[in-house]
């Protein structure tokens, strides 16, 4: 697979409903000097290699969409958007060293004005410090570590390590995992769950949102019977299966993703006989998940969480898109689908008032525009950035698995 894909945001503009019409800089003085380039270009860095492949594929569609609902341009300034593969078949996931190459690519490409990603939060790790000392906006659509931003949740130089210059640059439109971390706890407690053994990945985001669901399990009264760190690229769990049945775990939450074996741990605790219910976070949330673990292994025995409701129940602006995503695209989005597109409406929405007011649109202007996003009404809803770059919406919900799709059981705010 390419790591590098470009897009005629002009042509699939013929394939939506038609865009709104390109309004004209009220300041015709400043026109020639916010006009001097002819390319304004935003990159993605997501894992396009590997099973995340769908997921990300319908996020990629989603800023495909907005780029094109405004003609694909700002201006006279043309939008050229590339797809950057952050991800490695070697690993079937994203790669420390591809992570660091794309951003160090952003960073020498003076075109390059906005860069949306990533995917995986530990690969935000990597490019964030030096995406901030280059001055570039990044906007993650699905990072949910809260230590990228926010002080007490991760290492205990997080996040001014990744703050070299001294200012945000890094900001996020999905809500962060110490909400999510707990509301798995508090569910796991509504279902009447008495024992939990506590999983995860060993990465940056499994980790963490394992460590908020043990920590808020604690202070709900549940009883954490057992706490490990498995291996993503192990064959089987079973001998793991067998010490949760020995600790009388009635719930096991794992801290991880599709792609770091949620399906087949899924699947190891059906055929090990563990009667307990198995609770995953959004990295679960995706196609490839139901498919990994097999309906049998699901259905009635787990549930997940997600920063957001199923793209079929979005309202306002959010059912605009997922119409004219079903229009565009023939299918039905991914649960992340909407952020990708959310991103990068922020960064066109902010380039937009930009050249409206007649400031030049550079790497330092629309950082600072996109800062002062606030009140943004969007595909989910009307929300601001916070003072961390963190998004105010906190909207999650619980599903589960039903003839091999996702359902919601209930939606929490």
């Amino acid at each position: 697979m390419l790591t590098r894909r470009s897009l005629s945001v002009l042509a699939l503009a013929a394939l939506l409903s038609p865009a709104a019409a390109l309004g004209q800089s009220p300041n015709g003085a400043n026109r020639s000097a916010q006009d001097s380039q002819d390319i304004i270009k935003i990159v993605s860095s997501l894992p396009r290699t590997g099973s995340a492949n769908a997921q990300t594929t319908s996020m990629v569609n989603g800023i495909k969409m907005a780029i094109a609902e405004v003609g694909g341009a700002i201006g006279s300034r043309k939008i050229v958007y590339e797809d950057w593969d952050d991800a490695s078949p070697q690993r079937g996931n994203w790669d420390p060293a591809i992570e660091a190459q794309n951003a160090d690519k952003a960073i020498g490409d003076p075109t390059v004005l906005a860069y949306i990603g990533t995917y995986n939060s530990g690969a935000a790790k990597i490019s964030m410090p030096k995406l901030n000392a280059a001055g570039i906006v990044m906007v993650s659509p699905a990072n949910t570590a809260p230590g990228l931003t926010k002080e007490g949740f991760g290492e205990a130089n997080e996040p001014a390590v990744y703050r070299p210059s001294g200012r945000i640059n890094y900001f996020r439109v999905v809500p962060t995992d110490d909400v999510q971390g707990a509301v798995a706890a508090d569910f796991a407690k509504e279902l009447g769950k008495k024992k939990v053994f506590v999983l995860n990945d060993r990465e940056v985001y499994g980790k963490g949102v394992a460590t908020i669901f043990e920590k808020r399990a604690r202070e709900i009264g549940l009883e954490v019977v057992g706490v490990d760190g498995i291996d993503p690229k192990a064959s089987n769990y079973k001998s793991l299966v067998t010490k949760m049945k020995q600790a009388g775990a009635d719930v096991v939450y794992f801290g991880g993703t599709t792609q770091t074996n949620a399906g087949q741990l899924a699947k190891d605790i059906v055929a090990g006989g563990l009667r307990a219910t198995l609770i995953v976070p959004d990295g679960c949330y995706e196609k490839a998940f139901i498919e990994a673990a097999g309906n049998r292994a699901l259905e009635g025995r787990v549930y997940i969480t997600f920063g957001g409701v199923d793209p079929e129940k979005l309202e306002g602006k959010g059912k605009e898109f997922y119409e004219n995503y079903m229009k565009a695209y023939g299918d039905k989005p991914e649960g992340y689908a909407v952020y990708g597109y959310e991103a990068a409406k922020v960064v066109i929405a902010a380039m937009q008032r930009l050249y409206e007011a007649g400031t030049p649109i550079t790497r330092a202007t629309v950082l600072e525009e996109v800062g002062r996003t606030k009140d943004f009404s969007g595909a989910l809803g009307t929300w601001s950035f916070d003072a961390n770059g963190d998004t105010t919406n906190r909207t999650f919900s619980v599903n589960t698995v039903k003839d091999g799709e996702f359902t919601t059981v209930k939606v929490v705010n």
